[in-house]
């Protein structure tokens, strides 16, 4: 929107003790020139690189496997 990127992460709450959005989030927003933070369950992160966007998107996987370990 307005050439800037919005990442959302959601974790359901049976998952939340392996993985927390507030980590997934700290992965990608950097990919999209940004940053953000959030809690266990839902996190948030801004952006200025709008071009980034589809290579954060195709990364997301490999960033929750890596953090699920």
């Amino acid at each position: 929107s307005e050439g800037k990127v919005a990442l959302c992460v959601g974790v359901t709450a049976d998952l939340t003790d392996r993985i927390k959005a507030g980590d997934i989030i700290r992965e990608l927003a950097p990919m999209v020139g940004g940053s953000g933070g959030g809690r266990a369950d839902l996190a948030q992160a801004g952006g200025k690189d709008v071009a980034k966007l589809p290579e954060a998107i195709a990364r997301t996987a490999d960033v929750i496997q890596s953090l699920a370990g």
